[in-house]
């Protein structure tokens, strides 16, 4: 299937809706193609986002009671004789309305929340949907060469096995509107991903816990790291500071 086909049926894919033989044709594809495997973590991303409460917006209540007194006077003045149009109209000026609240970005929430916000959620897709990794290996000569052609950077896929951080494997991932590359470590039985892009103080040296994952950024040799898990703070320090010595 070419890229225009898989397109056509990625939102049916992450909605599960697909049967078995076309679920197994996009995953083959996707695996070979970064353009529909951001797209598709771009879809799933918005599903996720959709999904958090944060995203709730309550009307001004001077708002409310301007739609209250429409609502009371379209009813008073409803008639048979309406033309059909007029609520076709109003039924599409609502729609509207509600897309506008959903995907507009709530006040107060900077662009540097919303990239912590997605890389938990990332995170979180990354183990309820079984894709992990793209490609599974402990092995940075079979991790790193492995994003050659993929991305237009090359992550320092190192092995951390002596100090308990064994390397996992790695896949593609979308952060922020851009193709990002993602590490996975573990530790016992926590995994850890690390998404990495060329850029420089984008919170480096940050520590944050969102609804119960630890997040750290930092910066090494130009990449930016954000390692996420529900690893405690401390022990995922310790993986910083391998990564960003």
């Amino acid at each position: 299937m070419n890229c225009a086909e898989i397109r056509k049926l990625l939102h049916a894919y992450a909605d599960g809706e697909l049967d078995l033989v076309r679920n197994l044709e996009v995953e083959q594809h996707l695996k070979s193609c970064a353009k529909c495997a951001a797209e598709k973590n771009s879809i799933q991303s918005l599903r996720d986002a959709l999904r958090q409460n944060d995203l709730a917006y309550r009307a001004p209540n001077a708002l409310r009671k301007e739609i209250q007194k429409m609502v009371r006077t379209a009813r008073e003045d409803a008639r048979p004789t309406i033309n059909p149009w007029f609520w076709k109209l109003l039924t599409a000026g609502a729609t509207a309305f509600a897309a506008l609240v959903i995907f507009l970005r709530p006040a107060g929430i900077s662009g540097h929340d919303q990239l912590l916000n997605d890389a938990v959620a990332s995170h979180v897709r990354s183990l309820q949907a079984n894709h992990l990794t793209d490609v599974l290996s402990s092995d940075q000569h079979t991790v790193k060469p492995w994003f050659d052609g993929k991305i237009d950077f090359a992550p320092d896929a190192k092995d951390f096995a002596a100090q308990n951080f064994p390397l996992v494997g790695g896949r593609l991932d979308y952060l922020d509107g851009r193709t990002v590359a993602a590490l996975v470590y573990k530790r016992n039985k926590h995994f850890i991903n690390v998404f990495v892009w060329p850029e420089k103080n984008a919170g480096a040296g940050e520590t944050k816990n969102l609804r119960g994952y630890s997040i750290i950024n930092c910066d090494a040799n130009g990449m930016h790291y954000c390692l996420v898990s529900d690893l405690n703070a401390t022990e995922l320090n310790e993986l910083a500071r391998l990564l960003a010595p």
